[in-house]
């Protein structure tokens, strides 16, 4: 078990700060993560341009150096070596929360390994934005992001995703917003209420409520324009609770499946076999070796 105070810091390493930045109004800047970033040494960042407009607009001289998807492994070692010499590094994404949909943790994660703290700071998350003035159940909640490009895929995942009875959570950008949606509707159909908030914390954000196809009908009359999330009420059906394969199977006919399909030894299989049918271990042992009457 690993502990982390994240304020008691090991004088011989620095800290990793995951900073959110807002998602549309600069407004939404908090005093803390304007403080961490001027104070850090170094500032991770996914766009070095884009963060550089927020850093004129607080002040902040902070020296960056980029940290994207294309660049990660390159990066993580010299980061993780600069963090260990005791300086202190912040991460942050174009907009909102590192690691949500961004690059960020593979850093997270060997910082962690290191024995460095990771200290979040709390911030502004489209999804969570969009969930609460939705009007849809917030909770449970699925956060899904970004849904596979190629239609096959799409598909395959939305099936999944149907079953699901949590409100369920994605991102899309405005150009792939038709084909996604329209998909939405062949897998899931139009009775479920759905919800399309445009461009949250700027100028022009709205939301968009009705079922599927209300929604696809408004955008073959609109042009898609902004970043968009799409919440989905979960599903209402109750989940379907499948026979298990092995229910006609006798003990002994488990077991040697078991040994044969997952490679194991008796006593593996008579364990697992005890485990799946919540039975005594002593039962199993029994039938296999032929010791019941």
């Amino acid at each position: 078990m690993l502990s982390q105070k994240s304020f008691e810091a090991n004088q011989s390493n620095g800290s990793l700060y995951l900073v959110p930045t807002p998602i549309g109004n600069l407004e939404d800047m908090t005093f803390r993560a304007v403080r961490i970033l001027k104070e850090v040494d170094l500032i991770a960042s996914e766009d070095t341009r884009q963060t550089q407009k927020l850093l004129n607009h607080f002040s902040i001289t902070t020296k960056q150096i980029s940290f994207h998807e294309h660049n990660t492994q390159e990066r993580i070692g010299q980061l993780i070596r600069q963090l260990e010499e005791g300086r202190s590094i912040a991460q942050v994404s174009d907009a909102g929360m590192p690691s949500i949909s961004d690059p960020g943790f593979e850093l997270t994660k060997a910082a962690i390994e290191k024995g460095i703290a990771v200290v979040p700071l709390p911030g502004a998350s489209a999804g969570v934005t969009a969930l609460v003035a939705s009007g849809l159940e917030p909770q449970p909640f699925y956060f899904h992001g970004f849904l596979p490009r190629k239609k096959k895929e799409l598909k395959s995942e939305l099936e999944k995703l149907d079953k699901r009875q949590e409100t369920i959570i994605l991102y899309e950008a405005p150009h792939r917003l038709k084909a996604v949606m329209q998909a939405i509707e062949n897998v899931m159909g139009t009775e479920r209420k759905i919800v399309l908030a445009r461009e949250l914390t700027k100028r022009y954000e709205e939301f968009l409520r009705g079922n599927a196809e209300e929604i696809n009908e408004w955008i073959n009359s609109n042009q898609p324009r902004g970043e968009f999330c799409i919440l989905i009420e979960g599903s209402k059906e109750a989940p379907k609770t499948e026979t298990p394969d092995w229910t006609d199977w006798t003990l002994e006919e488990h077991v040697k499946l078991l040994m044969q399909q997952d490679s194991l030894t008796s006593k593996e299989a008579i364990k697992k076999v005890a485990q799946l049918r919540d039975i005594q271990k002593r039962e199993v042992y029994a039938a296999y070796h032929g010791l019941l009457d």
